[in-house]
């Protein structure tokens, strides 16, 4: 999108008002607050920038997410539709049956969207499913998994499994570090799969990865670039209990910085799993960027990366507004690496909206 199209643009950004729904058995955690906190750090860069924002209130307060962005049910589309909006901003937890994939009354506005197609996000969001597929390629690194049904025996199934400890449990549908729990042994394995299965039908094991952590952003395709590309990578650290924290609890900019290009240099792996990352938003056919986590096998220098964790919807805070200095995401960081600020890395996005009618129309490369 050229600069004259930026200017003519009038986004909406939308925060998450719907509750997901439970697919195949598992739901998504919803985010506290609907993830206004981020919509609202993403319309104040953008008129910083001279981009037109809508917002539901004339004059929202900068030191409160409230007001900003506008809820993503079909009132709360429509409401932004009826404003005028050319660009809705899909700052929230797509799935098949949400409205911008199946409203009637709001594919009558010809309105493109940030944000990837809700189809594919509702496949995209079961780490299993993607894991899985990806596995099955052959070509792309990724540690061993096991899937655990809810079941009357599924302490003693678990013994039968012969797992190689320590194992990470989590959610099918996770959210964040969520439900994520190293777990030592089997009788710890064992107490926290049973906390698990209250919230779903069936969750992940996988084989734990004791090496360095990173996190790879991956752009979409736009005008400019026509080709997937990969941020800096952003290494981690400060991890609690073998899990990277919560951002809302530990500001990211407090544990995470961005690989050197000397370390790139010095060790091959870094390059080596940013191009995978890359093979997999292809396969994905990412409409916006993702962000993978990845980890090395083991603290061996030169060890390869193994992708771990493919988030569709990746965090979009940052600075800007009154307070928010500290809320660089993990996106944001590997941007800031290359060259751009946190308005330009949304200019970026802004660059990759897709009509709704294709987006509506898009099948998975998996």
């Amino acid at each position: 999108m050229s600069e004259s199209k930026q200017r003519g643009a009038h986004v909406a950004v939308l925060y998450q008002a719907i509750e997901p729904p439970v697919i195949n058995g598992n739901k998504k955690a919803m985010k506290p607050g609907g993830y206004q906190d981020s919509g609202a750090d993403i319309t104040f860069a953008l008129q910083s920038r001279g981009i037109e924002v809508l917002t539901p209130k004339s004059s929202p307060d900068p030191s409160s997410p409230p007001g900003w962005t506008f809820p993503d049910t079909e009132e709360g589309i429509l409401s932004a539709l009826q404003k005028g909006a050319t660009h809705l901003w899909a700052n929230t937890i797509l799935f098949s049956a949400h409205p911008l994939q199946n409203s009637e009354v709001i594919a009558q506005y010809p309105v493109s969207v940030v944000g990837q197609p809700p189809k594919l996000v509702e496949n995209y969001d079961d780490k299993e499913y993607v894991n899985n597929k990806l596995r099955k390629l052959g070509s792309l690194t990724l540690p061993r998994g096991w899937t655990v049904h809810a079941s009357e025996n599924v302490e003693n199934n678990l013994s039968e499994l012969n797992l190689p400890f320590p194992i990470v449990a989590k959610p099918i549908r996770g959210r964040g570090s969520h439900g994520v729990k190293v777990c030592h042994d089997l009788p710890s394995l064992q107490a926290h799969t049973v906390i698990l299965l209250r919230e779903s039908s069936s969750i992940m094991l996988e084989e734990y990865l004791s090496g360095e952590e990173g996190t790879i952003t991956v752009m979409p395709p736009t005008e400019s670039i026509p080709h997937y590309y990969s941020l800096p990578i952003i290494t981690r650290f400060n991890h609690h209990d073998g899990v990277a924290p919560y951002n809302g609890t530990v500001a990211v900019t407090a544990n995470s910085r961005v690989v050197t290009r000397k370390e790139y240099e010095k060790d091959p792996a870094y390059e080596k799993v940013s191009e995978e990352c890359e093979v997999v938003a292809g396969l994905l056919k990412a409409t916006a960027p993702i962000r993978i986590d990845v980890r090395r096998f083991n603290g061996e220098k030169g060890c390869k990366f193994a992708l771990f964790d493919v988030n569709v919807k990746p965090n979009m805070t940052g600075p800007g507004r009154p307070g928010r200095e500290d809320q660089a995401c993990l996106s944001a960081m590997a941007a800031a690496e290359r060259g751009w600020d946190y308005p330009e890395l949304l200019l970026k996005m802004l660059d990759s909206a897709v009509p709704l009618r294709r987006l509506r129309s898009m099948d998975s490369g998996l």
